[in-house]
């Protein structure tokens, strides 16, 4: 069986191999001379959000189960890569050879349990041993590459600071985690953001009238909590927001539907909408039958 699977995967590099090459080759004639006028005047900085677009785009089609969609972003996504490397070449500072070779050693160092060290495999009985290994040998290699010594060593430092909010809430609470701070169980978790509502409330309460600041920082704290309790719950806060962003999406455009389009909406009142709304979660109706459940309502 192991055979079969180490032959299945020589086969898939033996076809990858030259199409990868050939679009290495095309980023180096965009960029080249006689070139594409766009692709030449592009600078790491200009590129940058372009990276960001492609990759919410790979994570949309992902959630929509659209695989011909995800092949098509996966392959924006490489675009993405082969475009800094092919600058980065240009620069003198690496190619795309570097960076598939550091990848590639990369991968090997990680994983003891698979590549033997001195002919010894690691221990790694599940996936949580996996990621502390990761962990060590990633902190192991910055300290051997000096990135302690220019500023107080932290075990938060290698968390990028640019990445999403909600992303980086995740990756600091379990970071912290792995050195035990953290509550013990989600029910601690409950009573802190009860405890973290209340502070809000207070703040939008304040007899000497509302702070702006205060007011964000309060809820920034309620944010970082709910993340934190995601976390405890194994649940993707990132993943879960976007699937209510969905939900909502759907619900709202059957409220349009059954009302008559966007525009209809702003004629209601709250109470028509708030009805709309619960038919919406029930799966929808046809504007007469929309009509007929708010008859009271107009009334």
């Amino acid at each position: 069986m192991a055979e079969e699977a180490a032959q299945a995967n020589l086969k898939v590099v033996e076809e990858a191999a030259n199409p990868l090459a050939e679009a290495i080759s095309i980023m180096a004639r965009l960029r080249g001379p006689g070139g594409c006028p766009w692709d030449r005047e592009q600078t790491f900085e200009s590129i940058k959000r372009h990276t960001l677009e492609e990759t919410y785009e790979v994570f949309d089609a992902i959630e929509r189960r659209a695989w011909p969609d995800l092949k098509d972003e996966l392959g924006d996504l490489l675009l993405q890569v082969l475009f800094y490397a092919q600058m980065a070449a240009e620069a003198g500072y690496f190619d795309i050879g570097d960076v598939a070779a550091g990848l590639n050693a990369k991968l090997v160092r990680r994983h003891p349990h698979i590549f033997p060290v001195d002919g010894e495999l690691a221990e790694a009985t599940d996936a949580n041993a996996v990621l502390r290994n990761w962990e060590q040998i990633k902190r192991a290699e910055k300290l051997e590459a000096g990135a302690g010594e220019a500023r107080a060593a932290s075990g938060l430092d290698d968390i990028p600071r640019s990445m999403p909010g909600m992303l980086e809430a995740a990756k600091l609470g379990s970071r912290a985690a792995k050195v035990g701070f953290d509550w013990p169980s989600a029910e601690g978790i409950f009573e802190k953001l009860q405890e973290e509502i209340a502070e809000l409330k207070a703040e939008l309460a304040n007899p000497n009238g509302v702070v702006p600041a205060s007011v964000e920082e309060e809820f920034g704290d309620l944010l970082f909590t709910a993340i934190n309790l995601a976390r405890h719950l194994k649940v993707d806060a990132e993943s879960a927001v976007r699937g209510a962003n969905a939900k909502f999406r759907s619900r709202f455009h059957a409220m349009e539907a059954i009302a008559g389009g966007y525009d209809a909406l702003a004629a209601l009142t709250p109470a028509e909408l708030d009805a709309l709304w619960n038919r919406a979660k029930r799966g929808g109706a046809a504007k007469s039958e929309y009509l007929a459940a708010t008859d009271g309502l107009n009334a």
